[in-house]
């Protein structure tokens, strides 16, 4: 079969000082860093839905690139060269990982049967080209948010046939990642939310959205799926307000529908800052409530009001990320790189350049994420910060066993109180700034 990307060589690691563009400056997938391989580290996917689907078309303009692949868009031969297109693109690039959409894959029938039909023609096809290789999927998902059914949602829908064919479609997509070995699969509510509170009953709509996860994760375990499912929060767009608004209240939403057993977080960076936090808050916050699992990995323009999907180039960003994660152990899931190329960025060799710069901007952050660890500066500040808890007192607190009134008594015997040691946070931005720049 002929190269799609003929002109693209194989991207190996060639270090900094490369003047290569296509080449690592930082990814050396088999480095050791803190015990484990960079590879390991970072398990990096490609989205199918951008990188082989998306060709540049926005709200106020047709495509500006071709991702035809030489074949006819909207036919079975378009899905397969964008098979073909994909798994040349991860083998010269060294990506483990794939994660889609089930109308990514192929063109969405009229006959959701047919569709049907299609889904295993062309699985049975990736599943061909995924023998003799280590590539995996990683997560996938279905799409209910670009069809006009779910333009008032699939959970949250005010309608019983789209609610069938919302779980239809959840159905057909677990049974398509138990087949393809996919780690996990992932719920983006991508209109599960509301425009106004006038036409809306929310509890109703939240409801009945807890109820699709729970059938979903039943379906899911007897037909032997044992990875994670995964919720990825996302505060609008395309809705006014959507129930995944961030983290906490996603976390808060599985705890009180009985969903937290078996449910994480799939964290995008550029939802964050949308939802008014950084990518490290919420990656905190997942974590401390044992909820990490996958990261979509990108950034948004801090100028522009909705999700740009960019390929990240942040270093501070990236390491702040790799710190958050190393401190947790780890993910269960990988690094998606839910990102795009800018529309004037048309060409084959664009489509590397981003992923290049977006694996290179990771590894980069890894190697000082372990760095500011090993330093270990900022863990001795944290430390020391609330050291006053170590007291005999101070641990009454910690493990529940101290009354209202023993503290008051305390307070009483004191009669004034010092204020509490600086934060110092303008030394520990210093800090970071040593090791990032030093």
């Amino acid at each position: 079969m002929n190269e799609i990307f003929e002109n693209i060589p194989e991207i190996k690691y060639e270090g900094k000082n490369t003047k290569n563009p296509l080449a690592f400056r930082y990814y050396d997938a088999d480095r050791i860093i803190m015990g484990k391989k960079m590879s390991e580290h970072l398990p990096f996917a490609m989205a199918w839905w951008h990188n082989l689907c998306a060709a540049g078309t926005d709200m106020f303009g047709r495509d500006t690139a071709d991702k035809s692949f030489g074949a006819e868009k909207g036919t079975m031969a378009h899905a397969k060269a964008k098979v073909d297109a994909g798994f040349e693109f991860m083998k010269k690039l060294g990506i483990k990982y794939f994660c889609f959409h089930d109308v990514d894959i192929i063109p969405e029938a009229d006959d959701i049967n047919e569709t049907n039909r299609r889904l295993d023609e062309i699985t049975d096809y990736i599943l061909e080209k995924m023998q003799g290789t280590d590539i995996k999927c990683l997560w996938g998902t279905a799409n209910m948010f670009s069809n006009p059914r779910f333009m008032n949602g699939a959970g949250s829908t005010n309608s019983l046939d789209v609610y069938c064919f919302a779980a239809a479609q959840i159905k057909k997509a677990l049974e398509l990642t138990v087949k393809l070995g996919g780690k996990g699969y992932v719920f983006w509510g991508g209109r599960e939310g509301y425009e106004t509170l006038l036409n809306t009953d929310v509890k109703f709509e939240q409801e009945n959205i807890a109820a699709l996860m729970k059938m979903a994760v039943e379906y899911g375990r007897s037909i032997g799926f044992t990875g994670d499912f995964y919720i990825e929060p996302k505060p609008k767009e395309p809705m006014k307000h959507q129930y995944d608004f961030d983290a906490a209240t996603a976390i808060g939403f599985l705890r009180q529908y009985g969903l937290d057993k078996d449910f994480k977080m799939n964290i995008e960076a550029n939802h964050a800052t949308l939802a008014g936090h950084t990518f490290r808050h919420e990656l905190r916050i997942s974590a401390i409530n044992g909820m990490l699992g996958s990261i979509d990995a990108n950034q948004g323009d801090y100028l522009l009001g909705w999700d740009t999907d960019e390929f990240p180039y942040d270093v501070y960003e990236s390491t702040m990320c790799m710190y958050e994660v190393l401190k947790a152990g780890g993910l269960t899931g990988g690094f998606n790189f839910d990102a795009k190329n800018r529309r004037p960025s048309n060409t084959y060799e664009d489509m590397f350049h981003a992923y290049i710069l977006g694996m290179d901007t990771f590894a980069l952050g890894l190697i000082k994420a372990a760095e500011l660890i090993e330093d270990g500066e900022l863990d001795a500040f944290v430390e020391k910060k609330y050291e006053s808890f170590n007291s005999e007192l101070g641990e009454k607190i910690r493990s529940g066993k101290a009354s209202l009134e023993e503290l008051a008594a305390r307070a009483s015997e004191m009669k004034t109180c010092k204020t509490p040691q600086s934060g110092r946070q303008e030394y520990l931005e210093g800090v970071v700034n040593r090791v990032l720049f030093g």
